[in-house]
């Protein structure tokens, strides 16, 4: 067998399914819901986005930056729906790994698995780096002081020495992860519902304050300014696919796991117009400061309400949606490294079962300090916004998978089907190349950095490893 054909072996689809759930030293355990699966998604994509896009949005596209959120849900929705067939086709914890390992070879999942690491550990570290932000708003609010700036910041940063609050946030996700799938998406659901009853006060409230002139002119920024909006809000969805990573612990993942994405990008994409409709028509689209933008929505209800106590429910609300993302997003990156591990490609201890809590509990524990050290150690910068990329790259392969296996393995079951095949996927790939097409070129030369570093574990470690390319030896 030549390099290249070792290098693009693709893993067969049986292999990858009767695999499923099995680890070193235990199994995990089928315990999630479809409703739960459905929360799981819903936490990981509805987060700050919400509480901070929005005030930069608007100014660019006013008023119809509610048709700026819709044009970003049809984007994710193509992508979703090609989540959605593989993800009951290939029911499994890798989620887009191990789809791109069924359908374009070993060297691409591996750059897909890369890009998730990225998308993941990265963006989970900085979500938690922002904690102590809402949280400092939410003690101010609540009892007029706030926490030193040297536990807040990251060293180097307005004072800080060590951002303590991201640590203790991510100290608590896996704590709860450590007890077992099964609680973790029951805290999970709880902080979910919890930070959408927020948002749905902070509708109600500014509602009393809706004024319809604000909407006129609806588009002042014209076409341009919607579709400049649209790119920027597009990342407030991305997040659906962490159901995927559950493929191993759901109890049905044939029949949920393609209804929990899909039904997460409806629940997800309500909750946006309706939070975005409220917000406008409370306060001039003018009056959004684009420098000023973690304090929006609580700045309108404060002036709906006359006081501050709405606003302290809202930043409340903003703190209970970092904590769900913390979570959720650990989660999908410590499955995502099992499913990795068990093909040889990283190291054997991540896929190590604790026969206790049918957790892979070594594999939490790494995730965890390693994302410690970055949230409360290392300043991001513009590796952060790399993961935008990261994550569109992982969406591409997905879209492509799905055109792969349709004609590779038409006989295969699928539990759901991509409607409009194959102008869906088409479409949902040529999205996410446009998406990523208009993304900083200082973000580009991070993302390549990130590449090179994961092609040479690959070549260290990976291609001697994998288990495919033992048997061929």
């Amino acid at each position: 067998m030549t390099l290249a054909q070792r290098l693009f072996r693709t893993k067969p689809t049986a292999q990858i399914v009767a695999e499923g759930g099995h680890g070193e030293g235990g199994e995990l355990r089928r315990t999630m819901s479809l409703w739960q699966l459905t929360l799981f998604s819903v936490g990981a994509t509805l987060g700050t986005g919400i509480f901070v896009i929005l005030g930069q949005a608007v100014p660019k596209a006013g008023p119809a930056v509610v048709v700026s959120f819709l044009l970003a849900a049809v984007t994710a929705l193509f992508s979703a729906l090609s989540y959605a067939e593989l993800a009951g086709t290939i029911p499994v914890s890798g989620s887009s790994y191990s789809y791109a390992y069924a359908t374009l070879g070993e060297l691409v999942a591996w750059v897909c698995g890369w890009c998730l690491m990225l998308e993941y550990a990265v963006s989970v570290a900085a979500v938690a780096v922002g904690w102590g932000q809402y949280l400092n708003s939410f003690l101010r609010s609540l009892f007029g002081w706030t926490l030193p700036a040297a536990i807040i910041g990251s060293p180097g940063q307005d004072g800080g020495v060590i951002n303590l609050t991201a640590i203790l946030i991510v100290a608590l996700a896996t704590w709860l992860l450590l007890g077992g799938a099964s609680e973790s998406a029951t805290a999970n659901a709880v902080f979910v519902l919890i930070k959408i009853g927020v948002l749905a006060f902070f509708c109600v409230v500014a509602f009393t304050a809706f004024q319809a002139a604000n909407f006129t002119p609806f588009a002042p920024l014209g076409i341009a300014g919607i579709t400049a909006a649209a790119s920027q809000v597009f990342f407030s969805y991305i997040g659906f696919d962490a159901a995927s990573t559950a493929g191993e612990e759901a109890k049905n993942p044939r029949r949920d796991l393609p209804l929990a994405i899909l039904l997460s990008l409806v629940i997800v994409t309500v909750v946006y117009v309706g939070v975005t409709v409220a917000a406008v028509g409370a306060m001039p689209w003018t009056s959004f400061d684009p420098e000023s933008t973690e304090g929006s929505l609580s700045q309108i209800v404060d002036a709906a309400t006359g006081s501050t106590w709405a606003g302290l429910i809202v930043s409340f609300g903003a703190v209970i949606a970092i904590a769900s993302v913390v979570l959720t997003v650990i989660y999908g990156q410590t499955r995502i490294l099992f499913a990795m591990s068990r093909d040889g490609l990283i190291p054997r201890v991540f896929q190590k079962v604790n026969p206790r809590h049918q957790v892979p509990v070594a594999n939490t524990l790494i995730v965890a300090v390693f994302i410690s050290v970055l949230a409360g150690l290392v300043p991001l910068g513009q590796l952060a916004e790399a993961t935008s990329i990261g994550t569109l790259f992982a969406f591409a392969i997905v879209n492509i998978g799905v055109l792969v296996l349709r004609y590779r393995s038409p006989e295969l079951p699928r539990s759901f089907r991509t409607p409009l095949f194959p102008l869906t996927p088409v479409l949902g790939a040529i999205f996410c190349v446009l998406v990523m097409a208009g993304l900083a070129g200082v973000t580009w030369l991070a993302f390549g950095l990130w590449m090179l570093l994961g092609l040479a574990c690959y070549f260290l470690y990976g291609f001697r490893y994998s288990r495919l390319n033992t048997e061929v030896r």
